[in-house]
């Protein structure tokens, strides 16, 4: 199928039923660009694709997609298809916890999530990558976090590691693809005022924190201006940047001593047997 007559950008954005995905989805829409938005929750989706799609005068269309399900990438490849479109800019959002330990949950509650939050962005990545470097333009923010830079603690197990393998792989394909007209960009946030907390059943312990916070839109703000300056990894917000600057410049050891204490208090207790 042809191209459509439009000189306009289409971004593929994960996760933008809600919160930072919905974030990023009004700020590129503001830009002037077409929309591929993907997640779980259709009657959203579609319902923020009429929104922007009037408001900004873009085409926007929803693709429902579970991401952990193999199948995921060629719903979107196929949906892009039909469209006859190409990604221009791509978003790897979707995510969310697993809040109790390992052993707490079902073991295909972890594959799952390490599906969503790990298989699910090499592979979309490994689909429309191709067709950036032919055109010889491309952009990519995968949303990691500043957890990415712990020594990781007792309850959102393969969080960390998750978000850190989301950082070492933007880094080493930026490396890869840089000269080929592609940016990529791995965004780090701290706490962020979306649905996610609510999701996993932390909300309440984190409003209660009194943790710094910022908001999705601040997050995408700053997330897309780096991407923009060609900057590989962003941590959002100068009390994040002090953490994390703290979590590489000490040793493991003292960082899990500071941190792991803390970070039950974000975590959901076990259920009793």
């Amino acid at each position: 199928m042809s191209q459509p007559a439009t000189t306009r950008r289409l971004a593929v954005i994960t996760g933008a039923s809600s919160g930072i995905g919905e974030a990023f989805a009004r700020a590129y829409a503001k830009r002037d660009t077409d929309l591929c938005l993907v997640a779980r929750r259709l009657d959203r989706l579609e319902a923020l694709a009429l929104e922007l799609g009037q408001q900004h005068g873009i085409m926007a269309f929803a693709v429902q997609a579970d991401l952990s399900k193999p199948e995921a990438t060629d719903l979107i490849v196929g949906a892009l298809a039909k469209q006859g479109r190409s990604c221009d800019i791509l978003i790897n959002n979707a995510g969310y916890s697993l809040p109790q330990t390992f052993l707490a949950t079902k073991g295909r509650e972890q594959i799952d999530f390490v599906a969503v939050l790990v298989t699910s962005v090499v592979s979309l990545t490994h689909a429309l990558l191709p067709a950036m470097v032919e055109r010889g333009y491309g952009r990519i923010i995968n949303v990691a976090s500043m957890v990415a830079f712990s020594s990781g603690a007792a309850g959102h197990t393969l969080y960390p590691a998750a978000k850190s393998f989301v950082v070492k792989m933007t880094q080493s394909l930026s490396a890869e693809v840089a000269d080929k007209g592609v940016i990529l960009t791995a965004v780090c946030p701290g706490q962020t005022e979306s649905e996610f907390a609510k999701a996993n059943g932390t909300d309440q312990l984190i409003a209660k924190s009194g943790l710094y916070k910022q908001t999705a839109e601040d997050v995408v703000a700053i997330a897309i201006a780096a991407n923009e300056a060609g900057k590989e990894v962003v941590v959002p917000g100068w009390p994040n940047k002090l953490a994390v600057a703290f979590m590489k410049i000490l040793p493991d050891s003292w960082t899990a001593a500071l941190i792991r204490p803390q970070a039950k208090k974000f975590s959901l207790p076990d259920p009793k047997a």
